[in-house]
């Protein structure tokens, strides 16, 4: 119902951030259905692909040949690497979109760090490199699941990415921009609110993210805040 004829793209990301939301094939042979019957492009951002949980599978917009022809799909190596700072990525689509990308990108861009790009495609090189990453982040959302389980910052469910959900309604019921400044302020506890990702917020939203991707004994001292939260 959302498609008209005035629509010329569609956006998705995949594992999703924030709500850490996995698209199965089944839901990427849909947007297959809409991008070839709707004469569409899309814009998949996958800068998450190697952080999913409990034995998901990443499918990329890639890996359906009708769907790919439509589609430009986006990755991040400051986003797999947690490296954020470095940043670095890189678009895979048919040639003829990447034409059009590449005078985009010469001028919004003009050029990429290519110190980067030495150093990234060395690390790249050692198989290591990123195939740890599902173990290694689903450690980290498994131990903030625990240290919140039982407080009354209630965590939601994450297939991927390293941000976690969590509902504050038993807490409070501040805005999520009042009630994060609150929790940083008062408690020293620092989250985003979700309504800057949203075009029209919805007025009931109690939701926060949070972001694991950090040592154990923080997650451990954010899970004490949050026991203390009332």
């Amino acid at each position: 119902k959302l498609i008209t004829r005035n629509t010329r793209m569609l956006i998705i990301n995949t594992p999703h951030n924030p709500c850490g939301r996995v698209l199965s094939r089944e839901d990427m042979l849909e947007l297959r259905r809409l991008a070839t019957e709707y004469e569409l492009l899309v814009l998949s951002d996958e800068v998450y692909e190697h952080i999913l949980f409990d034995g998901l599978q990443h499918h990329s917009a890639m890996s359906f040949p009708e769907l790919y022809a439509h589609s430009l799909v986006v990755f991040s190596f400051g986003k797999v690497f947690h490296n954020t700072g470095w940043k670095m990525g890189y678009c895979v689509a048919p040639p003829a979109l990447t034409e059009r990308f590449r005078q985009v990108h010469q001028f919004n861009v003009f050029s990429a760090n290519r110190p980067i790009q030495h150093a990234l495609a060395d690390y790249l090189r050692q198989a290591e490199g990123y195939e740890y990453l599902p173990d290694f982040f689903q450690d980290l959302r498994d131990t903030l699941t625990q240290q919140l389980s039982d407080t009354p910052l209630q965590p939601l469910p994450c297939e991927g990415t390293y941000f976690m959900l969590c509902d504050y309604s038993q807490i409070s019921d501040k805005d999520d921009m009042a009630f994060a400044k609150w929790l940083t302020i008062e408690h020293g506890l620092a989250t985003i609110p979700l309504s800057p990702f949203y075009t029209r917020p919805p007025k009931e939203n109690r939701l926060i993210r949070l972001c694991f991707a950090k040592t154990k004994d923080l997650l451990e001292k954010a899970g004490n805040i949050a026991k203390n939260l009332q």
